[in-house]
């Protein structure tokens, strides 16, 4: 394999990885400890 395909798809699992964790932090279990800051400030 070429050194351009490795790196390619390195860069491509290293993108996939940190956008599944973003869609896990936002919706899964550790959502519950987010909080909303236009809930906690509204008039």
């Amino acid at each position: 394999m070429e050194p351009a395909i490795a790196l390619n798809i390195s860069i491509a699992v290293f993108v996939v990885g940190i956008t599944a964790y973003a869609v896990y932090t936002a919706f899964g279990p550790p959502s519950t400890e987010l909080s909303d800051p236009f809930e906690d400030h509204e008039d």
